[in-house]
């Protein structure tokens, strides 16, 4: 069984990615993890995107150089229309739905093998016109997947982490 914490440790924003594609069964499995993401009120606003083909990686290229060379590039979006309001403040939870699948991508992606980084500089109007079928969502983020290259590394600030008495309070 895996272990999530040593999951979750060993998982890094891998920004440098080898030619070697990633194998169909391998996207079917993070997109079953996304599927399972827990969402508010299980309404799942959001909408996954898988661009692969060669006008979909142009257009990728176009609206970010953050796509390190990733033969694969999953867009998360969120649909506000479909989520959930918070009834004390009107809140909207769309964005952090979106976040949660976000997250079980990553690990899914961790768990396979395989290197991703979220991506959240990237010209999402553009993007929307790029692909006409996201102009409703709010593009939260990228995920270029690959196969790590034999030289990818952490970022240096990859390990650093505040202490637990500095974001952890006990009431």
């Amino acid at each position: 069984m895996v272990n999530f914490l040593e999951l979750a440790k060993s998982r890094y924003s891998c920004r440098k990615f080898s030619d070697r594609a990633v194998e169909k069964e391998k996207i079917d499995k993070i997109i079953e993890a996304a599927i399972a993401a827990p969402t508010a009120k299980n309404l799942q606003p959001w909408k996954l995107w898988v661009l692969q083909s060669e006008k979909a990686m142009t257009n990728v290229k176009e609206v970010t150089a953050c796509h390190f060379g990733a033969s694969v590039v999953l867009a998360v979006g969120g649909y506000a229309k479909d989520a959930w309001v918070r009834p004390f403040d009107q809140r909207n939870f769309e964005d952090v739905d979106a976040a949660i699948v976000g997250t079980h991508i990553m690990m899914a992606v961790q768990d396979m093998g395989l290197g991703t980084t979220w991506v959240g500089f990237f010209d999402a109007p553009k993007m929307k016109k790029l692909f006409p079928e996201m102009a409703e969502y709010d593009l939260v983020a990228l995920f270029p997947i690959g196969y790590p290259a034999d030289d990818a590394t952490p970022a240096d600030r990859h390990s650093q982490r505040k202490a637990k008495e500095e974001i952890v309070c006990c009431l």
